[in-house]
């Protein structure tokens, strides 16, 4: 189904848009800023926002002093490379240099093994001939399971020696190291938030801080107003409402504004309230009204915050 456009006509052109019988409406360009503020206090070093001036999405309005935030960075940055370095020595065993060590010893307590096993050979021959006594083999015996014990040792030690941590202590450095990496994200986050950047394309209405002075932590900077935010506000009479839809287009017009200027409805009322003060007359003041949004299109986004429009219905306009 086509819906109904509604047509708003400024009041110096009611004569050529309506009949006599039709009613004027009045409203008014409102805008609603945004004021950027830093999330924690600092001294601004920089604000290249000036009253005035159209921003994009993303420049920068203002920056404040990161010295603290730069440092806490270079901090987090060398405590993660240590806990990354103690990982990789869990994972990796011990050095190279040590398992030479280990290693050496293993060879010499061989050689002590095998003369002790030589020699326990050889004096169990010369008592079979009974030219030494049990005691002899004996003691033969005590030293060549005492170089075995020994050699056996030393290998346990060098497969140890070459085996990663323990699971427990892998997984400690691990988690330490991913509590470390957060903090150095965490510390960038920090330092970025030190750079105020615009949220939307709008313009400067009004710059609070130069660079030197200290801001607190929520106090605005700069006030900005996105061009998004811009709204044609006026207030219909109820006998009027069931007339008029979300969606709509409606013409715009106001003192020597240009002709074609429209704007779309975004919002229509639930409630009723009396017509407010600024717009009031003795004819309409006990009156209740209904507030109506519009969405500037094109050309009408150049409207000022506060210009005043009259506007009106045109009953059947576009059916």
């Amino acid at each position: 189904m086509r819906t109904r456009p509604v047509v708003l006509c400024a009041a110096g052109l009611l004569a050529g848009c309506f009949g006599s019988n039709d009613e004027s409406l009045q409203g008014y360009v409102e805008g609603t800023y945004v004021y950027v503020s830093p999330e924690t206090p600092g001294r601004v070093v920089e604000r290249p926002a000036t009253a005035g001036a159209m921003i994009a999405e993303g420049d920068v309005l203002a920056r404040l002093d990161s010295s603290d935030e730069e440092e806490a960075i270079a901090g987090a940055e060398a405590r993660l490379a240590q806990a990354r370095a103690q990982l990789a020595n869990l994972l990796s065993g011990k050095r190279p240099e040590e398992i030479s060590v280990i290693e050496a010893e293993l060879r010499e307590a061989q050689t002590a093994f095998k003369l002790a096993d030589e020699d326990h050979a050889r004096q169990v021959q010369l008592r079979e001939k009974g030219v030494v006594s049990n005691t002899a083999v004996d003691d033969a015996t005590a030293r060549r399971d005492t170089a075995l014990a020994k050699l056996q040792a030393i290998e346990r030690q060098l497969d140890v020696a070459r085996l990663p941590a323990r699971a427990e202590e892998i997984d400690a450095a691990e988690r330490n190291v991913a509590v470390l990496d957060s903090a150095l994200s965490q510390a960038h986050i920090a330092l970025d938030r030190r750079t105020l950047l615009a949220p939307a394309d709008g313009f400067v209405e009004e710059t609070f801080f130069e660079p030197g002075e200290r801001v607190a932590a929520g106090q605005p900077v700069v006030s900005l107003l996105p061009e998004a935010n811009k709204k044609i506000r006026f207030f219909l009479p109820e006998p009027m409402l069931a007339g008029v839809e979300l969606g709509e287009t409606v013409a715009v017009a106001c003192d020597n504004c240009e002709d074609g200027l429209t704007a779309e409805i975004t919002f229509i009322a639930t409630e009723a309230e009396f017509t407010p003060p600024v717009i009031y007359s003795k004819d309409n003041r006990d009156k209740l009204v209904f507030r109506v949004d519009a969405r500037p299109l094109g050309e009408a986004a150049l409207l000022k915050v506060g210009q005043p429009v009259d506007v009106a219905l045109v009953p059947g306009a576009g059916s």
